[in-house]
């Protein structure tokens, strides 16, 4: 079945002086899928997430949005990250901070509201953020990064740091957003046996290189967990 590419990455390269930190030759992004990007600290993983989300620029290459529809500019009012941690004023309530950032994307005020009990969020009041747990912390950074109505998210490791209830939470919350939704997600986790259960499609980066990728299927069919298929490739490699 067609599937929309909502980014293609084509012969990418990014450089920083003379070393290469990331060079794909090709990475696909189809409508309403999930992602998983795996590969150890320092692999390009982090590089990638940012020259999706525009924060830097490549050094060579093509990154083609929405199958050329879209220019680059206008595509990344589509696209909503959350890289690292979200930026959070500890001082002001969920709703404070959703209600500033949405005059900033001059969103509907009345999405807030909506968006925190999506989150899971609704009923937390005058609660500061200084005193949320991490989960709830990342959950609302998750509300913030919907407030432009993206077609597209882009999550580095938003189940770092939590208890088990609360990564069950959060990846239950992204398999609302892509089926409900139909949003694009692309995430990284080192919790392997959390995006085994989430990501539809996984790709294995290593030295800042794409060195191969696996449909979710494909594991259950092999009978090979993600564990075992992420340890056998970098032993490989």
């Amino acid at each position: 079945m067609y599937m929309e590419k909502i980014v293609t990455l084509k012969n990418l390269c990014k450089k920083y002086g003379k070393q290469c930190v990331l060079d794909v030759t090709e990475v696909e992004f189809a409508k309403g899928k999930i992602y998983g990007i795996i590969g150890p600290n320092g692999a390009g993983k982090t590089t990638m997430f940012k020259l999706l989300a525009g924060l830097i620029q490549p050094t060579s290459g093509d990154m083609t949005f929405f199958e050329g529809r879209k220019t680059p500019q206008e595509a990344r009012k589509k696209i909503s990250f959350m890289i690292e941690n979200p930026y959070l004023d500890l001082g002001m309530t969920a709703a404070q901070n959703m209600n500033m950032l949405a005059i900033l994307y001059d969103a509907e005020p009345k999405n807030v509201e909506k968006l925190l009990k999506l989150v899971g969020l609704g009923k937390t009041g005058k609660k500061k953020v200084k005193n949320f747990s991490l989960g709830m912390k990342q959950r609302l950074g998750i509300a913030m990064a919907l407030l432009k109505n993206p077609e597209m998210i882009i999550l580095d490791e938003p189940m770092n740091g939590l208890d088990p209830s609360g990564i069950v939470s959060i990846r239950k919350l992204l398999e609302n957003l892509c089926v409900k939704n139909k949003i694009t997600i692309v995430i990284s986790s080192h919790i392997l046996s959390e995006l085994e259960l989430l990501a539809d499609v996984f790709y294995l980066i290593q030295n800042g290189k794409i060195i191969d990728k696996k449909r979710q299927e494909e594991l259950i069919d092999g009978k090979v967990n993600l564990e075992k298929y992420y340890m056998e490739k970098m032993g490989e490699e």
